[in-house]
C-alpha cells in the first residue's frame, strides 16, 4: 500500500474512533449507513419501460418515450430516491460526506453484476468545472471510481465535458429540463468512436441530463450509451 493511501486510511480509523459515524437514515452509531436503514431501500422492479427505466403498466415502451424518443440505449436506477436512501444521498452530494461512496457504490456494482449491461467503459456525467471548484469533488465520479475498482471496466472521467453552466433544474418540466442542459456536454476523446458507455450518475428524475450527455457521445461516434444512476424518482 502507497503511503498516501496508508495515512488516509489511518487517519479514517483514528477519526471513526474519536468520533463514531452515525447513520445518516436513523442516526444510529456504527455506520454512515446502517444495515437496516440500506434493508429499507426500495429497489426499482419489473415492469419498467425499457428506455427510460420508468415504471409502467403495459408492454413497451412508456407514454413519454413513444412520444419523445431518447437516443440513449437505456436508463437503469438501483433504487427508488425516497427515505434513507434520500438523505444518504442528500448527504454525499451536498454535506461532503463523500466516506458514503464505497456503500453507495456497492449498491451499483450489485446491479450491474446482475443486469448484464452490454458495456465497455464507464464515463461519470461531469460537474461544470465551476461547480465542482465549489463542492470541492463529483459524485458522480466517485460514485464511477467504485465501479471501475470493482468491476476492472475502464474508467474515462475527462472523455466528457460540460462545457457550460446549467442552473437547477429543480421545478422544471421534462421538457424544460431537456432545453437547460441542451449542448451542454462536450466529448473530447476520439477513442469514444465505436465503444459502448455507461453513464454513471447519482440521481435520475426527468432523464434530460443522461440524454444530453448521450447526444453528445453520439455525434463522436459511440456504438451505444446505457445509463445507471443510484436512484430515480418514483
Amino acid at each position: 500500500m502507497d503511503p498516501g493511501r496508508l495515512w488516509q486510511e489511518t487517519r479514517k480509523g483514528l477519526l471513526d474512533l474519536l468520533f463514531p459515524p452515525r447513520c445518516v437514515g436513523c442516526e444510529r452509531k456504527g455506520a454512515y449507513f446502517c444495515e437496516a436503514c440500506l434493508s429499507q431501500i426500495h429497489f426499482v422492479e419489473p415492469p419498467q419501460c425499457p428506455r427510460c427505466g420508468r415504471s409502467s403498466s403495459r408492454r413497451g415502451l412508456c407514454s413519454f418515450c413513444r412520444r419523445h424518443l431518447p437516443l440513449i440505449e437505456g436508463v437503469r436506477a438501483v433504487a427508488y430516491f425516497e427515505g434513507g436512501l434520500r438523505e444518504a444521498i442528500h448527504h454525499f452530494k451536498y454535506r461532503g460526506l463523500t466516506a458514503l461512496a464505497p456503500t453507495l457504490g456497492k449498491l451499483t456494482i450489485a446491479y450491474l453484476e446482475n443486469a448484464s449491461l452490454p458495456v465497455e467503459v464507464i464515463i461519470p456525467v461531469p460537474l461544470h468545472p465551476s461547480r465542482t471548484k465549489e463542492r470541492g469533488y463529483n459524485q458522480a465520479l466517485l460514485l464511477a471510481q467504485e465501479l471501475a475498482k470493482e468491476t476492472g471496466l475502464p474508467l474515462w472521467e475527462d472523455s466528457l465535458m460540460r462545457v457550460r453552466p446549467t442552473p437547477p433544474q429543480i421545478g422544471l418540466s421534462a421538457i424544460q429540463r431537456r432545453e437547460n442542459v441542451k449542448d451542454a456536454f462536450l466529448p473530447t476523446d476520439q477513442r469514444l468512436a465505436g465503444k459502448r458507455v455507461l453513464l454513471i450518475d447519482d440521481v435520475c428524475t426527468s432523464g434530460a441530463t443522461l440524454e444530453a450527455c448521450s447526444i453528445a457521445l453520439h455525434k463522436m461516434g459511440v456504438e451505444s450509451v446505457w445509463g445507471l444512476v443510484l436512484a430515480r424518482e418514483r
